[in-house]
């Protein structure tokens, strides 16, 4: 990941939504990108009916996505490091890799290849499921094509190998020289709106913003001078990791801004006892939510409609967002509520007004340095733009990567960190529907969406169903290891045999209370799309 350290690493696309419609080749794993990302879909969709390209879906599941591709590769959960070392075992025996670009702009490449001879199609099979001659037109479909871009989200990076997935990626690109190029490159779809600019702004406990580790003297310098205090060169603890300090009363306040723990975290009955042990805990959030509930104080705040500022997007543009109504009853934007608390405990933070504040962002940003008020008045720029006579950057890694030569990593096939056995003989993954939003904090409030889909179910394969003698719509019960929900099921050919689908949008049948809370080592991701379940009829 370090070779691809501005885009990979950061989690941003490497190229611009538009595009994608110009790619002529796309794959796209892990994402259910018609449902969770309909613009991003809108493209992908034009892109093969009006343009031609050819699509490749690499999913457990079958999406509405899947309709319109060339190649449907259905592959076991948990096992995408497996699947992309035995596309780039196929490019290299069949000598299909773009031998220059690796040559002149990568390094790691005998390693990588030495890693991946073993991977053969038939014995990706073996780990995968997915038949070894479908491998085998994947890996000539992307290899061969004259532009061809990577498409992925949540369903890559929710797994204790969310990293070494990337990475394996970054390698299949570089390998093919799909990188630096238009309507190439490696390209994850953000969950939310501004996920982007909150990492940008240094929202991540192990670096400052613009991903300057604060481990290094330079930067932190930089920051300690900038604000007139003296900063820890220790990175801080991640989501989950600071649920389970409180656990262990380690931990004992919290601040908690626009997030539903109680609905997105992993193991919630876990959570829920960790936060009562808080002795204090603070939630700071638009609506009283199910986490806020929980909170010995709530600062209510107000949404997106009604403060000004700016979002990042998952390409990188950086958007103009200004107040369109005023907010209701005492609800205050963020950055005043969070000043006013910084005075009242004695550190000063003068910000006026929004402008202020981003003044400071690009004082210590550089790669916001160049974007000013004043040209988003007239521009969507993407970073980075280091100075105010730069466009912006459509494309990363034209003429080098970051580092100067891309790293590829040779990286071996872990399975999950929770395998299916006679108690627990299903694999569950969980994830998102068109009609509602995260944790329905807002989509929940819609009468429509909430009349549209008012419930949640599981998503069971016909011949599952056959064997746990369900029909569809009865009441069932999925357990974990962890807990247990009631929930109706739902018939379908979607999700692969010995595979079920839970949204996580819905409390009254919170997905997350049987989800395992075992976390990627390098980035803390909670593995999310897959544990072992177990699905019970319920004798009514």
């Amino acid at each position: 990941m370090a070779g691809l350290a501005a885009s990979f690493g950061s989690g941003a696309m490497t190229n611009a939504i538009e595009e994608i419609e110009f790619a002529d080749v796309i794959l796209a794993t892990g994402t259910n990108t018609t449902e969770n990302h309909p613009i991003v879909g809108m493209y992908v969709k034009r892109a093969v009916r009006k343009r031609g390209a050819r699509l490749i879906v690499i999913e457990p599941r079958e999406i509405p996505l899947a309709k319109y591709s060339t190649l449907f590769l259905r592959q076991k959960p948990g096992t995408d490091v497996a699947w992309i070392n035995g596309m780039m075992n196929v490019i290299i025996a069949e000598g299909l890799q773009a031998k220059e670009f690796v040559e002149k702009r990568t390094e790691g490449f005998e390693e990588v290849r030495k890693i991946v001879e073993k991977y053969t199609p038939a014995y990706v099979e073996s780990i995968t499921g997915i038949p070894a001659e479908q491998l085998k037109a994947a890996a000539r479909l992307y290899a061969t094509a004259p532009k061809a871009t990577i498409l992925y989200a949540m369903g890559i990076t929710q797994h204790k190998t969310g990293t070494d997935n990337v990475r394996s990626l970054a390698n299949l690109a570089m390998l093919c020289g799909k990188v630096g190029f238009e309507s190439c490159g490696i390209n994850p779809l953000r969950g939310q709106n501004n996920v982007q600019g909150a990492c940008d702004m240094g929202c991540l406990p192990n670096v400052f913003p613009a991903y300057q580790n604060v481990a290094l003297d330079g930067p932190r310098a930089n920051f300690e001078k900038a604000w007139g205090v003296s900063l820890p060169a220790k990175p801080g603890l991640t989501v989950v990791e600071m649920s389970r300090a409180a656990g262990e009363g380690k931990l004992k306040a919290l601040y908690c801004m626009g997030e539903n723990m109680m609905i997105s975290d992993p193991d919630l009955n876990h959570l829920e006892k960790s936060l009562k042990k808080l002795e204090l805990f603070v939630v700071q959030d638009i609506f009283l939510t199910e986490t806020a509930e929980l909170a010995d104080v709530v600062l209510p705040s107000a949404c997106f409609a009604e403060k000004g500022g700016t979002f990042t997007n998952t390409e990188r543009r950086v958007q103009r967002v200004r107040k369109a109504v005023e907010p209701p009853g005492e609800a205050r934007t963020d950055w005043e509520i969070v000043a006013d608390l910084s005075n009242r405990m004695g550190y000063p933070m003068k910000y006026g007004k929004p402008r202020d504040v981003w003044s400071e962002i690009r004082q210590l940003t550089p790669s916001y340095a160049g974007i000013t008020y004043e040209r988003l008045e007239r521009e969507l720029i993407q970073w980075p733009c280091p100075n105010e006579g730069h466009p912006g950057t459509q494309f990363l890694h034209r003429e080098k990567f970051s580092r100067g030569l891309g790293l590829m990593s040779a990286i071996e096939y872990t399975p999950p960190a929770e395998e299916t056995d006679p108690e627990y003989p299903v694999i569950l993954t969980t994830g998102r529907i068109l009609e509602h939003f995260h944790t329905g904090t807002m989509s929940r409030n819609s009468r429509i969406l909430e009349e549209t889909v008012n419930e949640n179910f599981v998503e069971i394969n016909p011949n599952d169903a056959s064997n746990f003698n369900i029909i569809d719509g009865e009441l069932v019960s999925v357990s974990t290891r962890r807990g247990s929900i009631r929930i109706k099921a739902r018939v379908s050919g979607r999700p692969k045999p010995n595979v079920v689908f839970i949204p996580f949008h819905f409390v009254e049948a919170a997905a997350n209370q049987l989800t395992i809370d075992a976390l990627d080592p390098a980035c803390k991701i909670p593995e999310f799309k897959v544990c072992a379940c177990k699905i019970e009829k319920i004798d009514m």
